[in-house]
């Protein structure tokens, strides 16, 4: 199994990040550890939300990067 993370804008865009690009994780514990250390950084990359797959498969997302209001 691999898991990844998509990178978007708000209107589902895809970034080119710099950080981990394409990039995989064994397991959805390390791939959801990655994101919560990293996602200012992706934010500053111009990363609005995130969408984790399992092989390809949409998992779960898009899920805002964007601290609430």
């Amino acid at each position: 199994m691999s898991w990844t993370w998509s990178y978007l804008r708000f209107d589902d865009t895809p970034v080119n990040v710099t950080l981990n690009p394409g990039g995989s994780f064994p397991s959805q514990a390390d791939a959801e550890s990655w994101i919560g250390e990293f996602w200012r950084d992706l934010l500053g990359e111009g990363v609005d939300q995130v969408s984790l797959l399992e092989d390809g498969r949409e998992v779960y997302g898009p899920m805002s990067l964007h601290p609430p209001e």
